[in-house]
């Protein structure tokens, strides 16, 4: 769109002054180039408490050092951040965004730059505004970004005795947005609620309380649905009789041989666990003897990775202005993720990662096909994705469908990871622990290349290949 005066001037002009005029039309206005502005044409979902781009481009490709290139959402004279006269700006920006906000301009000789919003919170869900001005043009685009939090899993305890039955509650908290709630019966039966309560008290989050009543011997489970992800936490309980018959005495001896029966078999269970885990041992020596020796593929790698020249380290990196754009292009778009070189398509094979104590990470496995996909990656085994994630305030879950939370003894620093192709087994080992943190079997990988997976997200996360 063309930038025009504010004024208006009126003249009789002859045919020589006419021509006159355009003979000294101001060459600055015939060569300006007309531009339109471009952003992701999905939704982009940012995990709260995790970082986030946001990034646009002109077209045609064209410098944008001298132009002024605002973010902002409703206000255009508040900014989000402000870029002009080849430099960030502040004064004007709005005060929830002050120290939170980077200005992404590696690409900007091309048209191409992105804003990296730091410590996301559900505050920053909505529309924002990608807006370009030359001398002459300007343009905008408008980006959507969707926030989710995924909360606890359920809590569900046994409150009183209420209307002939014990009433069971189920708690939980760290939603959004606001999240389904539905309890289950042993059958898979939708029990309906007594009550439910949802508030948003802690830092925009929603906390779950839901309950009902029991009446009879149940197991009972509370399952709480992100509504945007459509991933799911659940909990079960086991809600037994309250009083017990007395048994009688002529019972007496068939319970002792019960007893010994018990204990006969209790023996023998023991007996052949012990043997498997020390034919575990084994294996995992072998294994450790075998490791592979990745490196990652840089073609693969978001823009916004930086990997080290040996190939074997992978961090989050915010450029400066004068450091080379990245040579790539076939990487992740919109998800700060990055496969290995190396692929497999049959056997066993096993590798380790050095994860760190900080920040956001997820490891494991993906299909080929994953790397064609536009947008923010899915990491769901539906989606050619087997990973296990630890999120930024330190909890740790395998991506199933539902999530599965992962309740450690410890924060591990190194992952062993197993992939065994022919069986469709993906297993998870904390350093060299014999006994999987997780195991996604049967893995369904449908005869493509099954390549290392690594994501990195938030500040001060790191991931290094180690043998």
């Amino acid at each position: 769109m063309r930038l025009l005066g504010n004024h208006r001037r009126e003249a009789i002009i002859s045919l020589p002054g006419l021509t006159l005029f355009f003979v000294h039309l101001p060459i600055h206005t015939l060569e300006s180039a007309q531009f339109t502005v471009t952003g992701p044409d999905q939704p982009i979902i940012a995990i709260v408490g995790e970082d986030v781009v946001l990034s646009c481009h002109l077209s045609p490709t064209m410098s944008a050092e001298d132009m002024e290139v605002r973010w902002y959402r409703s206000d255009f004279s508040s900014p989000v951040h402000l870029y002009r006269y080849g430099k960030d700006q502040y004064e004007q920006q709005m005060p929830e965004y002050t120290g939170r906000t980077d200005f992404l301009r590696d690409g900007i000789r091309d048209g191409r730059v992105a804003l990296m919003l730091r410590k996301v919170t559900p505050t920053d869900e909505g529309q924002y505004r990608c807006y370009f001005q030359s001398t002459a043009f300007y343009g905008d685009a408008i980006l959507e970004l969707q926030v989710v939090a995924l909360g606890s899993a359920p809590l569900i305890s046994v409150e009183d005795y209420q209307d002939g039955g014990i009433r069971v509650v189920c708690r939980s908290a760290g939603w959004y947005p606001k999240p389904q709630v539905f309890w289950q019966d042993l059958t898979g039966r939708r029990v309906p609620s007594l009550s439910e309560t949802k508030s948003g008290r802690h830092y925009g989050l929603f906390e779950i309380e839901a309950s009902v009543i029991v009446k009879e011997t149940s197991n009972i489970s509370c399952s709480i649905r992100d509504a945007l992800l459509k991933q799911e936490k659940k909990s079960t309980i086991n809600i037994a009789e309250p009083i017990f018959p007395k048994l009688s005495p002529w019972i007496t001896i068939p319970c002792t041989i019960l007893v010994i029966e018990f204990f006969v078999i209790c023996s023998l269970l023991y007996y052949f666990k012990t043997k498997e885990k020390r034919d575990e041992e084994g294996r995992w020596r072998n294994w450790l003897r075998k490791a592979e020796q990745l490196s990652l593929d840089p073609h693969t790698a978001n823009p916004f990775l930086l990997i080290s020249p040996d190939g074997k380290r992978v961090r989050l990196e915010v450029k400066g202005k004068d450091q080379e754009e990245p040579g790539y292009s076939e990487g992740f778009s919109y998800s700060p993720c990055v496969l290995a070189c190396q692929g497999f398509t049959q056997g066993r094979h096993y590798w380790g990662v050095e994860v760190g104590s900080k920040g956001g990470w997820a490891v494991g496995v993906a299909k080929q096909s994953v790397r064609t996909k536009e947008g923010v990656v899915s990491l769901k085994p539906e989606d050619g994705v087997w990973v296990i994630e630890r999120q930024w305030w330190g909890q740790f879950w395998a991506l199933s469908n539902p999530v599965t939370p992962l309740s450690l003894s410890k924060k591990p620093e190194k992952i062993r990871i197993s992939l065994d192709y022919d069986m469709g087994l993906v297993e998870f080992f904390d350093a060299d622990d014999v006994i999987p943190l997780y195991t996604f079997a049967p893995a369904s990988f449908e005869g493509e290349t099954i390549f290392p997976f690594f994501r990195v997200g938030g500040a001060g996360a790191h991931l290094r290949l180690c043998p």
